[in-house]
């Protein structure tokens, strides 16, 4: 169900939250879109796991049905997430992010690890380069910008059944939030940092991903003691979609080792 938070007079969260409400016992699952996106992206993983976990997909501030404007920087994003945190019952939560959110969750790790029991960066790296002709036609040339991210953005053999989706839902957000999500990624340098996250992590990668390659979780799992990395065959950069059942598989088998 849809629910709203709200953060200061000014930012009112959207997220979707357990159909069967919130259960004390359970562990708590945050989950975190990326750039363009909104909690829709994990339909396939909430849609499931709600039945094992309490689970809040967030709309980032100035994305879905949030308020607000978004921001300029992983860092930024990183202080609505640990708000939402402290004003709602998701305390101690997992931070399951996307490409975008994976650069959030590795942050709040680095930041606020002891108020997290673990992230599970999905299609992130500790650098997230985005090529200034993309920066560029986000703003001068929306549309076909979309279009190319939505094809690059999946494997080969997936790019029929979910370019046009994954399109028209970046055409939803405002495109100069999007630019700021995606300058986020782009300005994102936490190499000299990620090895102080001492929780729990599970970096999680298609396979032929092509905007956040597989090396780029492999160096995650190289740099953060007792990290774990799965990598996902047949999906690109949407893997919650291409390959849902292999990503919820990997999120509750970690879920399931945290104390």
């Amino acid at each position: 169900m849809i629910k709203f938070l709200e953060i200061d007079p000014a930012v009112k969260i959207c997220y979707w939250s357990n159909d069967g409400g919130f259960r004390p016992e359970r562990k708590n699952l945050l989950f975190v879109h990326g750039s363009g996106g909104d909690h829709s992206l994990w339909v396939n993983q909430y849609s499931e796991l709600q039945e094992s976990y309490n689970i809040a997909a967030i709309d980032l501030p100035g994305h879905g049905q949030s308020t607000g404007k978004g921001e300029q920087s992983a860092e930024a994003y990183v202080e609505w997430i640990k708000k939402f945190a402290e004003k709602s019952d998701y305390k101690k939560p997992v931070i399951i992010g996307h490409s975008l959110g994976a650069a959030i969750s590795l942050v709040s790790a680095i930041k606020y690890g002891p108020l997290l029991s673990g992230i599970v960066p999905v299609g992130g790296g500790v650098t997230m380069p985005v090529n200034e002709t993309i920066l560029d036609g986000i703003r001068e040339e929306t549309a076909e910008t979309m279009a190319f991210i939505a094809k690059f953005s999946v494997a080969k053999e997936n790019r029929e059944k979910f370019s046009q989706g994954i399109k028209d839902d970046l055409l939803k957000t405002d495109p100069a939030i999007t630019y700021g999500d995606f300058l986020a990624c782009s300005k994102l340098d936490i190499k000299s940092l990620v090895s102080r996250i001492k929780i729990p992590v599970l970096a999680v990668c298609g396979r032929d991903d092509k905007m956040t390659p597989p090396d780029l979780s492999r160096y995650i799992q190289e740099q953060v003691a007792g990290a774990t990395l799965v990598v996902i065959d047949g999906a690109g950069h949407y893997v919650m979609a291409e390959k849902p059942r292999e990503l919820n598989s990997a999120i509750a088998g970690f879920v399931e080792t945290l104390r």
